[in-house]
């Protein structure tokens, strides 16, 4: 089996710099010097300043491209995401993201690409969607635990963990009620899991890190720098 790596973003850095050395880290797991980047916007409706703005933060040599959704996908779906090295998941409304993946079969797609070896990485919503759970605002501007993730990944996951002063009290919350245990990351900072272990932790900000949080515990993952 090819080697399975996805990269959860927790939110992007402060300056532009700091946010283009995740993606590289990212996008250097492929090995290659012009990788194949799909970017997928379904969680912003596929918004194209956004899509512009990724492209604009991809390394040297990268061939970027996105999947659309809107208003349908397209008939190749399936060649056109395995066609790729990397795919690049938005941050935006992660409930209705994986909806509107659901109907469309993407949701299986993107499993078979794991798979293959195809690298899936992404922030915030591109985060949380791997994993059984997560912390999201996709219902009202009150942050709420969902279960609805695509399940690559056991347990939840929280992003933006410094940034937005309600998400480490509600995670914790969430946790302590039950809700399955997993990893929080700060702006800045990224969890690498190959196959379904984390395998490092990178930030590309001195004092941003990662969180293993389970019922009464906060565990803080040492980060490795991003040059």
């Amino acid at each position: 089996m090819a080697e399975r790596n996805i990269v959860g973003i927790g939110g992007g850095g402060s300056s532009e710099e700091e946010t283009r050395r995740l993606v590289a880290h990212a996008v250097g797991l492929t090995g290659k010097k012009q990788p194949k980047v799909s970017v997928v916007p379904t969680a912003v409706a596929d918004d194209a300043d956004l899509v512009l703005s990724v492209f604009g933060l991809l390394p040297e040599g990268a061939r970027p491209s996105f999947v659309p959704f809107f208003p349908w996908p397209p008939e190749d779906l399936r060649r056109l995401a395995l066609d790729q090295d990397v795919i690049f998941v938005s941050g935006g409304n992660t409930a209705n993201m994986l909806a509107i993946w659901r109907v469309h079969g993407f949701d299986s797609i993107l499993r078979e690409a794991w798979e293959a070896g195809i690298v899936l990485t992404g922030w915030s919503a591109g985060m949380i969607c791997w994993f059984e759970a997560g912390v999201t605002d996709s219902f009202g501007p009150e942050l709420d635990g969902m279960r609805d993730g695509l399940g690559f990944l056991s347990g939840s996951a929280c992003p933006h963990y410094d940034t937005e002063e309600r998400r480490r009290p509600v995670y914790q919350r969430l946790v302590e009620g039950g809700f399955p245990p997993g990893y929080a990351a700060d702006d800045c900072v990224a969890l690498r899991f190959a196959g379904t272990e984390l395998a490092e932790v990178v930030s590309a900000r001195e004092g941003a890190t990662a969180y293993r949080v389970e019922p009464g515990r906060e565990q803080r993952l040492e980060p490795r720098s991003l040059p």
